[in-house]
């Protein structure tokens, strides 16, 4: 129930049953992340409480969006978070869906003051800010790529992994060139990152989840079907979609 999951247009009965369907079939062996955030931070606390988070073993909580709050406003979001949260909860920085980003000052302060959280998905596409972020933080908070395309340098300054998009279609390769950055083997893993640096550009091209859908669609997983107002990919870009899947 990130944004990929389409999480802005699923909410109560449906988002939980989505939530138990996944710790159903995980059935313990595997980590689960469960996505509940918002710009209602009355509203986060109380899907804390009401959601049964059974089977999982962290939050991600989106910054809040459309309300642009101040630096301190953010700060006070994820203390209140912090406090009541039922598991230990990601940071999710997205400025470019949120309309406000999280600074690193911002990030460095949660990561000191707020014990419950334990890392940030740090999807700016800012370096300087990355940086500062891993430069300053607590030794084990972890600082997560949220851009597929900058996974590799991000993992080079200290990152420790990514959320992925195009793992969703390629998860083998695009994680195999993950753990090769995190055990510090990057000439093995740049042909991997630069296999897949136009499908990831062109998951992105007519808006997200659209495109990672299409993929999934000609691949038979899924359908790429989406809900309004996001709308599935073009068919001049599904052409390049398959086009690229074929290059590969």
């Amino acid at each position: 129930m990130g944004t990929t999951g389409e999480s802005p247009t699923i909410h109560g009965e449906e988002k939980q049953k989505i939530f138990s369907f996944v710790s159903d079939v995980a059935a313990g062996r595997i980590p689960l992340v469960a996505g509940i955030g918002g710009n209602d931070t009355n509203d986060v606390l109380q899907g804390f409480k009401s959601f049964d988070l059974e089977g999982y073993d962290a939050i991600l909580s989106v910054s809040p969006s459309y309300n642009k709050p101040n630096q301190e406003g953010i700060f006070q979001h994820y203390k209140m978070l912090n406090a009541h949260a039922p598991l230990p909860i990601i940071i999710y920085n997205v400025p470019s869906r949120t309309g406000q980003n999280v600074t690193a000052e911002t990030q460095v302060r949660i990561a000191n003051e707020c014990k419950n959280i334990f890392g940030t998905k740090e999807a700016s596409g800012d370096f300087s800010q990355i940086m500062q972020i891993i430069k300053n933080k607590p030794t084990d908070f972890m600082v997560i790529s949220g851009d597929d395309l900058i996974t590799l340098p991000m993992v080079a300054c200290g990152g420790a992994g990514v959320i992925s998009v195009v793992a969703n279609a390629y998860p083998a390769e695009f994680a195999e060139m993950v753990r090769l950055c995190l055990s510090g083997r990057f000439n093995e893993a740049l042909p991997l990152h630069y296999k897949y640096v136009d499908i990831i550009a062109s998951m992105f091209a007519e808006g997200s989840p659209s495109g990672v859908k299409a993929y999934l669609a000609e691949m038979g997983l899924c359908s790429d079907s989406v809900r309004l107002p996001v709308w599935p990919v073009s068919a001049k870009h599904l052409e390049k979609i398959r086009g690229l899947m074929k290059s590969i």
